[in-house]
């Protein structure tokens, strides 16, 4: 008998990934079914990668199932949401057991470190495309938004960006890189974390927040636009990894930092009024956040500083947008 859809999720997926009380029915019916908690509200998101935009044939299988879960879990932790359940919509050319192996190996060990659990989803064959929705919870109405930056609110980020870009360029061979610093850098681009507790520790403290995929610049825009607000960021102040900046020079560094998507660190604002009970709350973090800049009440307007001196970004340079003609995406 020929290896069908329902072997493949027999074989690849029923019964390997992390078990949930709040899931009554998983995969193998019409439908899951779930449990929301009491007070919570439900926070629901969605990515796709495909093969040849955001991924080429070279990537790690079990990279990819890696990457598919981090990057929606991502978007839970920038509305400072507690994750809980995935759906998966795969796409295949043809049944490769190697590949779905190390794929549903990626898939298990992020869900196992973050408990979430697959109830569901849909295999067919066509060019090789991976869809995962990912639900998570809110205690009601603390959910972040873009929309809630103030002129005045302080500007963060989690950590080092530029990392991920820097990886892929050196890949596709636009870039030299340090080899001591190859590794590490692979490592941001095939495998980001998703920072999960920083964002839930953001409830009722940052007015606002994005995950950054497509970029700084891009993604400050989308926190400008939805709040009607402007900004202005230091670049002298974005926290760099020494492998950008042994490995690039210094206005490479800050153009990978503004532009280069896929490092999925978190992006938010804070209000003056609770920067001491930020400042409280992620004191004993293991990588401190980082204050890159400040809001202002001009809408949409960007404004780029090093020092005292205003700084401009090469021209023709600006973030990821999803239907730009590109070989590959960050």
């Amino acid at each position: 008998m020929a290896f069908g859809e329902f072997d493949l999720i027999e074989t690849y997926f029923t019964h390997r990934l992390p078990q949930r009380d709040d899931v009554s029915v998983g995969i193998g019916d019409d439908g899951a079914v779930a449990s929301v908690p009491e007070k919570s509200d439900l926070v629901v998101v969605t990515d796709t990668m495909v093969q040849g935009v955001h991924f080429d044939q070279d990537t790690p299988a079990r990279a990819i199932g890696h990457k598919i879960v981090a990057v929606n879990l991502s978007d839970l932790a920038a509305m400072g949401a507690e994750p809980a359940w995935i759906s998966l919509a795969l796409t295949l050319p043809e049944i490769n057991d190697e590949w779905l192996t190390g794929f549903a190996h990626g898939l298990r060990e992020i869900c196992e470190y973050y408990n979430c659990q697959l109830i569901g989803g849909d295999t067919t064959q066509g060019p090789l495309s991976i869809t995962v929705t990912a639900h998570g919870f809110v205690p009601n109405g603390k959910a972040i938004r873009r929309s809630g930056a103030k002129p005045g609110d302080w500007l963060y980020v989690s950590g080092t960006l530029g990392d991920a870009g820097l990886a892929l360029a050196a890949r596709q061979h636009r870039q030299k890189l340090n080899p001591d610093y190859e590794r590490r850098l692979t490592e941001r681009l095939y495998f980001p974390s998703a920072r999960v507790a920083l964002g839930q520790s953001l409830r009722g403290i940052a007015s606002s927040a994005i995950d950054l995929s497509d970029g700084l610049l891009a993604d400050v825009g989308h926190i400008l636009k939805a709040s009607h607000v402007g900004a202005r960021i230091s670049v002298d102040e974005l926290p760099l990894s020494l492998a950008v900046t042994e490995s690039l020079s210094a206005e490479q560094a800050i153009t990978y930092a503004l532009t280069s998507g896929d490092d999925y660190e978190l992006l938010f604002t804070v209000p003056e009024a609770q920067r001491g009970l930020f400042d409280t709350v992620t004191a004993h973090s293991p990588s401190k956040p980082v204050c890159i800049g400040r809001i202002t009440n001009e809408p949409e307007l960007v404004q780029l500083r090093f020092g005292d001196e205003a700084w401009e970004l090469p021209e023709g340079l600006a973030g990821f947008e999803h239907f730009r003609k590109t070989e590959l995406s960050q």
